[in-house]
């Protein structure tokens, strides 16, 4: 067992102990102040150099080495999502409706107990170490908010490593893989327009519901029939409004939803193949339609080298049985946008107490076995430190 593995475990209640005060307070995108309060003030109990109220609720460490060398970064999500828990532990959130239902008090644990570890080691340490404890992730707003201030610039980072908790992996493994691990997820809006009128005489009418139907099931035959079954993409609409009274035939349906891709150049194609079907169908059915693309996430791409930084470290604190290839994930994670600017690595925590899977992410239910805390901040520690030492 390495130095960080055996450290990891050592202070394993004391990460339990930060994980449960955060998940006690969790607090929605751009509004973790004292999620950030708390963070700043361990990083500057551990001797770390600290910049606070980043885009407002970010916190940036800074760890410096004896001697001046590559820089690393380690990146941390911390706002939680607009749910009420239901899980009855002891450690429940304190604030109504809001809950830390996607790990994100599990990310902010590791990456400070990384923080923590590295510190114990500066003074043989070759380079310096960013620790980056971003807000708003689940708004998809919060990375692009820290890199416009400079986050990666001063000092400037040379890769970036972050992790998720994985619900369908066994707490005491993670999962690490080369190349696309999450999808690229960008936000559809359709709308069409017909002529209304009243339900007696459809035939005086354009009826944009009925074209409505039409649309939602040809959009299906784009990925069926115009992405290749090697390749990977998912139409998925979420809501569907239309109509003032029952008697009334509508004249206009507007329908929200996302588009989930991994190869770019699918992602570039999917407005082009979604609008031609929707112009036709709707065409075909005397009404119009048009589409607003919006290209929101990247897929998460990780990088060969960097991968196989993070799996030779998990192999010295974990061994090869606590290491699985896991399938790549149709969510978005905006750790994605940080890849577009520097080479990096993000991992799957697992996080399930038995071999089968937990709670998924957004469940009112989803907790974490906390064996999986050492196990995360000891694979952080153990990656930035090989990195450093790599370069």
């Amino acid at each position: 067992m390495t130095y960080f593995a055996e450290r990891a475990y050592y202070i394993e209640a004391r990460l339990a102990e930060i994980r449960h005060d955060l998940h006690r307070h969790p607090e929605l995108s751009f509004q973790e102040h004292r999620t950030a309060g708390v963070v700043a003030g361990i990083l500057e109990d551990a001797g770390i150099e600290v910049r606070r109220d980043v885009v407002g609720t970010g916190v940036v460490g800074v760890l410096r080495g004896k001697r001046e060398g590559p820089c690393v970064a380690l990146r941390a999500d911390m706002d939680a999502l607009p749910i009420q828990e239901k899980t009855g532990a002891e450690y429940a959130s304190e604030n109504p409706g809001v809950m830390h239902a996607c790990g994100h008090d599990v990310h902010t644990t590791c990456a400070l107990g990384a923080a923590m570890l590295l510190a114990e080691r500066r003074h043989e340490m070759t380079g310096t170490a960013v620790f980056i404890f971003q807000p708003a992730e689940e708004i998809n707003k919060g990375a692009k908010a820290m890199i416009a201030e400079g986050v990666l610039e001063n000092p400037k980072v040379g890769t970036i490593f972050g992790l998720h908790t994985a619900p369908a992996i066994r707490a005491g493994q993670v999962g690490i893989k080369s190349g696309p691990l999450m999808a690229a997820v960008d936000t559809i809006k359709i709308t069409i327009t017909g002529e209304g009128g009243h339900g007696a005489v459809p035939e005086r009418t354009r009826d944009a519901i009925v074209a409505a139907g039409a649309v939602i099931q040809n959009l299906q035959t784009v990925v069926s029939r115009k992405i290749s079954p090697f390749d990977q993409a998912v139409v998925s609409l979420g809501t569907i409004h239309g109509g003032k009274a029952n008697n009334v035939i509508a004249d206009q349906v507007v329908l929200t939803g996302t588009v989930r891709t991994y190869n770019p150049m699918t992602r570039d194609r999917m407005p082009v193949l979604l609008g031609t079907v929707i112009k036709h169908t709707c065409s075909a059915l005397d009404t119009s339609g048009e589409i607003d693309y919006l290209f929101d996430l990247p897929a998460l791409v990780n990088d060969p080298v960097c991968a196989e930084i993070g799996r030779k470290a998990a192999l010295k604190v974990l061994g090869p049985e606590s290491i699985v290839d896991p399938a790549p994930s149709g969510g978005g994670e905006d750790f994605a946008v940080y890849l577009q600017h520097v080479p990096g690595a993000f991992f799957f925590l697992g996080v399930s107490p038995t071999d089968e899977p937990s709670r998924e992410w957004h469940h009112p239910e989803f907790d974490v076995d906390e064996k999986c805390l050492p196990v995360g901040a000891a694979l952080l520690s153990q990656t930035a430190w090989d990195y450093l030492k790599s370069v």
